[in-house]
């Protein structure tokens, strides 16, 4: 089954954009959060003799890091397309190996075809 090229780089494309959104989308409920909890702790004194806001900020943010080289960094080095080359790599090398099994089975004439004994009944 062929597919239209157009059709796959408007896909691959699209899945971009969404990537891209996804992250955008995450970095501004970073920020409103992240004030959410100043606000929190500061002006609502909710454990305030603690700064327990910085520690969740940073988790936050590591997290955030982490989405962030998700999307421009591992998808650009490890994306579908390094995916299908190396898929196809390890096929071709599988079917060499197999082509090399074949013709050393070929050699050693395995493959001759040997006419059963009619008188021979243990197959029964």
């Amino acid at each position: 089954m062929k597919t239209d090229p157009n059709h796959e780089i408007y896909e691959k494309a699209r899945r971009r954009t969404k990537q891209k959104k996804r992250l955008y989308f995450h970095f501004v409920l970073f920020l409103i959060g992240s004030v959410f909890f100043v606000i929190f702790n500061k002006f609502i004194k909710f454990h305030s003799e603690l700064d327990w806001y910085v520690w969740v900020i940073f988790a936050w943010l590591f997290f955030l890091i982490i989405h962030f080289v998700n999307v421009f960094v591992r998808n650009r080095f490890f994306g579908t397309e390094w995916e299908r080359n190396e898929t196809e790599k390890l096929i071709e090398k599988h079917q060499a190996k197999l082509d090399k099994l074949e013709k050393k089975l070929e050699k050693n004439e395995v493959f001759k075809k040997v006419d059963p004994d009619p008188t021979d009944n243990s197959n029964l």
